[in-house]
């Protein structure tokens, strides 16, 4: 069945991750991603390791599996877009695409004469999105942008982590590169925009996205708390500025999270702690209240927390419909029977592993459904079907190409 993009061509010319996931997204929609690669070194996350992929024989290969998080269902061409050539390649692969994706620093594709201008040029149908850490313009505009840069300077540390004077307090970067994540997902969404914008007007389109953007606007309520008050949202560990309880709370044998969203769960909790009192008590009976006086609240539940065991809370809780749950390593995670249910791990083969697992895409549509059909390419795996195939060039004018390094 085909996928709900497979129309669409795109012309990848990122690296790393946040135009990867973009990449990433739109072929596991369907459609025909090219990776434009660099010859002998490819994507850099090619080579950050470990861990590797394991080959047959159980032998490390030189696959990272961080490059296998973002470019299946690609093609991978290698192009030298430094050399003349090079570059007269890439404007016939546009010239045949609908999206270019590329995360160069600001104007770092107009020397080569692939910028949004020059490829508009050869097709004037071109969504073009351009991922930078600070965006076309502005002070920091020629800056590079890394996501951890992004996550202190875009406010996100500043409400991670433990509070200052607690054991373990500081700022704390994310887990995952979330930033990265995030302006992958709204450079899909952007392009997807753009792609029905075309639809109508016949007309494509530049988009710039800046990963500082994108951080600022995904501060969401925190944003919106410090627009009304003036003041800068405090760092709470696990806690929740607004809702009460809302964090980790210890177990018997280890930690659970409660998430007590409106006063009839917390009534239904303190019921099944055996401490009614609680939530009849003036200080506590309001989400509001329990907010005003979470210091107090906070210690006293954790003495009835660790009582039980994070299993016997959880079927406790989840029979009155008081949402909790545990804090799961990726084992967990991936042995979860939920997890399991919904398919979120997928296996693909793979040239040099045999095959490789990957985490699955969210995205379940009824009549388009995501479809596996590429593993992450090896470099240049795909060059010589692509100028063939793509661009007409015949094996000798590949033989050429390859004899004096410009793919």
């Amino acid at each position: 069945m085909a996928g709900a993009l497979s129309h669409i061509r795109v012309l990848d010319l990122s690296r790393i991750l946040a135009g990867p996931w973009a990449g990433q997204m739109l072929a596991d929609l369907g459609a025909d991603v090219i990776k434009v690669e660099r010859p002998g070194a490819g994507d850099d996350t090619r080579g950050w390791g470990p861990p590797w992929l394991k080959d047959a024989h159980g032998a490390d290969t030189d696959v990272a599996a961080y490059y296998l998080c973002a470019n299946r269902n690609k093609r991978s061409i290698t192009i030298d877009i430094t050399r003349a050539e090079g570059q007269a390649l890439v404007r016939r692969l546009a010239a045949e695409s609908d999206v270019v994706l590329e995360n160069f620093k600001v104007g770092g594709l107009k020397q080569y004469g692939l910028d949004y201008d020059s490829l508009k040029a050869v097709n004037t149908r071109l969504v073009y999105c351009s991922i930078t850490g600070f965006g076309q313009d502005g002070p920091y505009a020629p800056r590079a942008g890394y996501d951890f840069l992004i996550q202190g300077l875009g406010g996100l540390m500043s409400l991670t982590g433990r509070p200052d004077g607690e054991e373990g307090g500081g700022p704390m970067k994310v887990g995952v590169a979330l930033t990265d994540i995030l302006t992958g997902l709204y450079a899909t969404n952007a392009v997807l925009a753009a792609l029905a914008w075309r639809e109508q007007s016949g007309e494509g389109q530049y988009i710039d996205l800046a990963l500082l953007d994108v951080q600022v606007a995904c501060l969401a309520n925190q944003a919106a708390n410090y627009l009304a008050t003036g003041q800068s949202p405090q760092r709470l560990g696990n806690a929740h500025p607004n809702i009460v309880p809302y964090q980790d709370f210890p177990t018997a044998d280890g930690y659970m999270i409660l998430a007590i969203g409106n006063d009839g769960q917390f009534a239904r909790f303190c019921a099944a702690a055996g401490a009614p009192e609680l939530a009849r008590d003036e200080r506590f009976a309001t989400n509001r209240a329990r907010v005003l006086n979470r210091t107090t609240l906070i210690p006293l539940l954790k003495k009835l927390t660790v009582e039980r065991s994070t299993a016997a809370w959880i079927a406790t809780l989840e029979a009155l419909a008081v949402p909790c749950g545990p804090i799961n390593t990726l084992a967990d995670v991936f042995a979860d029977p939920q997890v399991q249910a919904r398919g979120l791990k997928v296996t693909m083969a793979h040239a040099v592993a045999g095959e490789v697992p990957l985490v699955a895409s969210p995205m379940k549509l009824s009549a388009t459904p995501v479809d596996y059909r590429l593993p992450p390419p090896m470099l240049g795996e795909h060059t010589d079907q692509i100028l063939a195939a793509t661009l007409g060039l015949d094996a000798q004018a590949i033989a050429r190409l390859r004899a004096d390094g410009v793919v």
